[in-house]
């Protein structure tokens, strides 16, 4: 290797590391198949920065699909879990923060739960499992 292609090696192996401390994973709930689903979208773009911003997808296709930023969660995820609350309704808790998801409407909103009751039974669970953001049944 010559001057500017070694320099060029040099750079893309230093880099390496760096690109490897971003975070871009997405992983859902199937609720019907794969045409009707609660998405859980996770993105760390700057190796430093502590945060990660994320997003619901709330899916039923064909009829409606929308990406809805949430609040942004730490490097390392915070158990998001995922309660049944309604007719195509359901609530997320992660840490104290909840939010109702529609997908009938199509809709993300955060949620008042002052009482931090859950509105119904326990679905699953987005945590980290095998080094990733995974949704793990209840029970499961």
């Amino acid at each position: 290797m010559t001057g500017p292609a070694l320099l060029r090696s040099i750079v893309a192996v230093a880099v390496l590391p760096l690109l490897a401390a971003c975070e871009n994973s997405a992983t859902a709930y199937m609720i019907d198949g794969s045409q009707h689903a609660l998405i859980l979208v996770r993105e760390k773009p700057y190796f430093w920065t502590d945060t990660v911003n994320q997003a619901v997808i709330a899916s039923r296709l064909p009829q409606c699909q929308r990406r809805v930023p949430i609040h942004p969660d730490a490097t390392e995820l915070t158990d998001i879990e995922v309660f049944e609350a309604g007719d195509r309704l359901w609530a997320l808790r992660q840490g104290d923060r909840w939010y109702l998801v529609s997908t009938t409407e199509c809709q993300v909103q955060d949620w008042d739960n002052s009482a931090h009751t859950p509105p119904g039974p326990l679905v699953g669970t987005f945590r980290l499992a095998d080094g990733g953001a995974a949704f793990v049944p209840a029970g499961g």
